[in-house]
């Protein structure tokens, strides 16, 4: 690519590798394929410190820092520290990084264009600042519905300070050139909200073809947890307030007391409420239950080739009914069928692509009948696994997507010369 068709793109986002949740995987691996095609990335990040708000081995929370990864030029910046729960240390943290990102931002060689992402609502009013003060076009990338999804978990109820939250919300729509967005969910709730159509952009979610594919399992990781020669039913992501993971805990209670002691759990990740998880399953003593903690991201695919059965699940809200979890696309890459505990348009993908089986959110009994089901049933995993994959490397491969998105940067950059 010529050096007059390259851009600067200035990306904001509170999370990012070597952090593993979906934003930060999200934003690497978009950014890094923009790099590839001959743009000049810049991403405007916190010291790594998901879920626990302790900053990972090799990092500082200093005030600012950069490293270069896979070509992407990262720039850390101070904010403070805390956990992935509670509302006040929580708020103090975003609200830093914001102010943090908001005053380095103004000494990064002018973008072409700033994107900026939620999670977190304070990092796109980073965004609206910055756009003010360097003049320059600002995409706010939707990850999620923010305030309505702290509502739904309730994590803030007072009544003033939710409507100071959806006041600032409408004004940073308004504030947007273009919204990109994850799926037709998503969409919908932007339109209620009176965002005109034209303004949204739909780049979903996806896989990562080279790093998610179908491989043999890792007999020596499932050695190393204890979990050889079982039927592993695995969740790999945030143990997060959302999740309504106690379903697991119930299920495997329900497992236990029918006599499939060979019908296993593997939780794969940290989060708010992994340490009250695990600590409820130790007192019921149920060895159908493995908690790994946080692993590195590198591991994720082994985990997911060890396993029979890979788990998406959050609670039984409304507003769920938008979200589309990232890790659908990862399982289904590596052939996995899917045990799914999401209403709305993720169960709709799911059944259109025949990857697996929709369970009511929350509900114990039916997560324990699927995976009964899919044991009892080889061939019927075996289906579902393949028709996932080939379902994802028809629709969500990240190459495309990642082009579609830099056509929307394109564009955008090209109206405002």
């Amino acid at each position: 690519m010529s050096k007059n068709n390259s851009k600067r793109i200035l990306f904001l986002t509170h999370y990012f590798p070597p952090e593993s949740n979906a934003p930060a995987s999200r934003v690497y691996e978009m950014t890094k394929r923009w790099v590839a095609a001959g743009h000049d990335v810049t991403v405007l990040t916190c010291a790594p410190n998901v879920p626990n708000g302790i900053v990972y081995e090799g990092y500082k929370n200093k005030f600012r820092q950069t490293e270069l990864i896979d070509g992407i030029n990262v720039i850390r910046v101070w904010s403070y520290m805390a956990a992935n729960k509670g509302t006040l240390r929580r708020t103090l943290n975003y609200l830093t990084y914001m102010l943090s990102a908001i005053f380095w931002g103004l000494f990064v060689k002018k973008p072409d264009v700033i994107i900026a992402t939620s999670p977190q609502f304070f990092c796109g009013w980073a965004g609206v600042w910055l756009k003010r003060l360097r003049r320059v076009p600002f995409i706010l990338e939707i990850r999620d519905i923010w305030p309505e999804t702290v509502v739904a978990i309730g994590a803030i109820k007072n009544r003033n300070l939710l409507r100071l939250f959806e006041w600032l919300e409408i004004k940073m729509y308004k504030a947007s050139d273009i919204i990109v967005t994850v799926g037709e969910g998503y969409r919908q709730k932007l339109l209620e909200r009176n965002v005109s159509s034209k303004k949204i952009v739909i780049v979903s979610n996806g896989a990562d073809l080279n790093f998610f594919k179908p491989s043999d399992p890792d007999s020596q990781l499932l050695e190393s947890i204890g979990i050889k020669d079982k039927f592993i039913c695995s969740f790999i992501g945030t143990v997060g307030m959302c999740s309504g993971l106690k379903v697991i805990v119930d299920a495997a209670k329900l497992l236990s007391q029918k006599g499939y002691s060979e019908l296993v759990f593997l939780v794969v990740g940290d989060g708010a409420v992994r340490q009250e998880l695990q600590a409820e399953s130790e007192k019921l003593k149920l060895s159908n239950i493995v908690f790994t903690g946080r692993r590195p991201k590198i591991e994720m695919p082994k985990f997911i080739a060890s396993s029979d059965v890979c788990l998406a699940h959050l609670q039984k809200k409304d507003l769920f009914k938008t979200v589309i979890p990232s890790k659908i696309f990862e399982a289904a890459a590596m052939a996995k069928p899917i045990v799914l505990g999401v209403e709305g348009f993720a169960a709709k993908l799911l059944n259109e692509a025949k990857a697996g089986i929709c369970i009511e959110p929350e509900n114990y009994v039916e997560l324990a009948d699927a995976l009964i089901l899919l044991y009892e049933d080889p061939n019927r995993k075996t289906q579902y696994g393949q028709s996932g994959y080939s379902y994802v490397l028809k629709n969500f491969n990240r190459d495309k997507l990642a082009k579609d998105y830099l056509n929307t940067i394109e564009c955008l950059v090209g109206m405002g010369k």
